[in-house]
């Protein structure tokens, strides 16, 4: 089962950000937007939503491709510690923000434990495999926490 929908990517991250506002202070459009209903209603934050779900379908399609998959990695883990500095700490913030949004909303698809711990784990070793990146490029995993 694919996680994209487009009322689920806006579900998500409208949650994330509304639950989790320090996350805002990687984005600029979003940083001094305070109105949950200016949020909602954001083109930017809809396609952003878009852009992590898609990445994570294309991650979940390519899991047995190891090469690709370390690929996207690669690509994303640098891009997010070099270019946007963000703290890694917000791929697990939104890992569980994602399994709840998805239980929420398909609960005859979520509700053996069996299957949301399956998505745990997978959310989890997407999570490590991006701290393994950012460490590989250098991340001092303290350098944002003052901020």
């Amino acid at each position: 089962m694919g996680v994209q929908t487009d009322d689920k990517n806006i579900t998500i991250i409208h949650k994330f950000f509304s639950n989790f506002p320090t996350a805002k202070q990687y984005f600029n459009q979003l940083r001094d937007m305070e109105d949950p209903e200016e949020m909602k209603q954001s083109t930017y934050l809809k396609k952003h939503g878009l852009r992590v779900m898609n990445a994570i379908n294309t991650m979940v399609e390519t899991l047995r491709d190891g090469d690709k998959l370390d690929t996207i990695f690669q690509q994303m883990g640098k891009s997010h510690a070099l270019r946007h500095k963000v703290d890694p700490v917000y791929f697990k913030i939104l890992a569980g923000v994602i399994l709840e949004v998805l239980v929420e909303a398909f609960p005859q698809c979520f509700s053996p434990a069996s299957v949301q711990s399956v998505w745990s784990k997978l959310l989890g070793v997407l999570y490590w495999q991006m701290n393994k990146v950012y460490s590989e490029v250098g991340w001092e995993f303290n350098q944002n926490a003052a901020k």
